[in-house]
């Protein structure tokens, strides 16, 4: 497995150490009698890590008398922040978040830095897997990995519709022109596959510079406008395009190894689905994170630090195989598939992919954007390829 990454030196410093520039305070104390945590996930981490939170509150009694779950898109999370936190009224103690989400919140100045925490978290270089501790690094000490995976960009399709898998840029093109209407993705803002699938298309055309999306990516506008003309609208998440796949009014689609594993688990898409990449491909790797907005209370915080270190010990870092999700998952090292539970060994076993392991093996692993190019990738995309053709 070759990972590769922009400025490696800087990447692995931001990865490795929550203390670079920060000033260490004392832990903060746990709270006296039980407090309630809201956790709102914008990247559908909670399948991910909702049972290991749930743990949490049976492993420290008196702690946490609930947890309330929420689920948003992430789009939309930034401006509700901002009008908490303006207000003064912070009502969500924890965020689980993509990289979109991050990057937006890094932007906006959303987070608590934790670097001054630095002495109630593990220490990531000595946790994480390599490719972990690189995006780690993308959060800038404003969140902390909590699973990761190769992710993609894959194309996904019924091979009794599509007999001949495009293996090109080109002739995903010249099928989608033929076929119009029958090749989809989800806006990239609000999608893992769609953002992987922008963030890939440099590499896989041969772009000046995959690394900027404004100067370098010439390549890159080009191909996505010329496709989109050949796609009816674009989802505001990646479940409508699975299912519409499933349901057959859509033929080719964008995915991800989890993305493609986890909907043939729940029946969304048919069992016998393929999967291919396109010529020059390279993985870009995604996350998840967990960010703890500005404005929480230090009672409240002294919990959240506590349950971040908590979901980041090996034991619970096995739910992130989960049915296939996030495949693989775990973001720290020694997390093997035996670890986990019962019915993420099953469903993987049926639905996995043995050649998975070969391609992540064979070909290399980008990071995903920084947080401020990602920013502009987006809005790029949402005004000169997703205008008027969103919903």
């Amino acid at each position: 497995m070759t990972i590769t990454r922009r400025s490696a030196v800087v990447g692995l410093a931001a990865g490795a150490g929550l203390v670079l520039g920060g000033r260490a305070r004392a832990n903060l104390a746990l709270p006296t009698s039980p407090v309630v945590v809201t956790v709102v996930d914008v990247a559908g981490n909670l399948a991910l890590t909702q049972k290991a939170i749930e743990a949490y509150r049976r492993a420290r009694p008196g702690i946490v008398s609930r947890f309330a779950f929420t689920k948003a898109p992430a789009p939309e999370l930034p401006s509700k922040l901002k009008a908490q936190q303006a207000a003064g009224r912070v009502d969500i103690d924890l965020v689980l978040t993509g990289t979109d989400g991050i990057a937006a919140g890094i932007e906006q100045k959303l987070w608590i830095d934790l670097k001054p925490y630095a002495g109630q978290l593990p220490k990531p270089a000595e946790i994480y897997q390599p490719a972990a501790l690189r995006l780690n690094g993308l959060a800038q000490d404003q969140g902390l990995c909590v699973a990761w995976y190769p992710s993609g960009p894959l194309i996904e399709y019924m091979p009794d519709r599509v007999k001949t898998a495009p293996t090109t840029a080109e002739e995903l093109l010249a099928w989608a022109r033929q076929n119009k209407g029958r090749f989809m993705y989800a806006r990239p803002a609000n999608s893992g596959p769609g953002r992987t699938w922008i963030m890939g298309l440099p590499y896989i055309l041969g772009d000046t510079n995959p690394t900027d999306p404004d100067k370098g990516w010439d390549k890159t506008w080009e191909y996505l406008k010329a496709i989109g003309e050949t796609i009816d609208y674009y989802p505001g998440g990646t479940s409508q395009t699975m299912k519409e796949l499933g349901e057959g009014s859509r033929d080719i689609i964008v995915s991800t190894t989890g993305w493609d594993i986890n909907p043939r688990v729940l029946g969304i898409v048919p069992a016998e689905a393929k999967v291919g990449t396109l010529k020059n491909f390279r993985w870009v790797a995604d996350a998840h994170y967990m960010a703890v907005p500005k404005g929480v209370p230090e009672e409240k915080l002294a919990v959240i630090l506590d349950l971040m270190a908590f979901l980041l010990q090996p034991a619970q870092q096995a739910y992130t195989y989960d049915e296939g999700y996030f495949y693989p998952g775990p973001a720290v090292k020694g997390v093997t598939l035996d670890m986990a539970p019962p019915e993420s060994r099953a469903a993987l076993k049926e639905f996995g992919r043995p050649e998975y392991d070969t391609m992540i093996a064979g070909h290399p692993i980008e990071m995903p954007l920084d947080a401020d190019k990602l920013v502009v990738a987006f809005r790029r995309w949402d005004e000169q390829v997703g205008s008027g053709k969103k919903r």
